[in-house]
C-alpha cells in the first residue's frame, strides 16, 4: 500500500504531466524491474514466497479493506 507521501506525490506528477496515475506506475515498474536480470528477479519472486503466511485475512478481505482506504482518498475525505 502506498504511504500518503507517495500517493501526493504521484498525484503531483499527474497533475504536472497530464499522466494518469495508472501509466505512472507502470513507467516506474518498467524502469525499476526490467533492470534486473533473470538471476535478480527469480531471486526476488523466491523471496516473497509465502509473504501472506501468517496472516487472518484472506486477499479478498485485505483489498475490501484498502480499498476502503483508496475511496476515501480519492473522494478528498480526511
Amino acid at each position: 500500500m502506498l504511504t500518503d507521501a507517495q500517493y501526493s506525490r504521484l498525484r503531483s506528477e499527474c497533475a504536472r504531466t497530464g499522466v494518469s496515475l495508472a501509466e505512472l506506475i507502470r513507467r516506474a515498474l518498467d524502469q525499476q524491474y526490467e533492470q534486473l536480470s533473470d538471476v535478480d528477479r527469480r531471486r526476488l519472486l523466491d523471496s516473497a514466497f509465502g509473504a501472506w503466511a501468517g496472516r487472518e485475512e484472506d486477499g479478498a478481505e485485505y483489498v475490501d479493506r484498502i480499498r476502503t482506504g483508496t475511496t476515501r482518498r480519492l473522494s478528498g475525505a480526511r
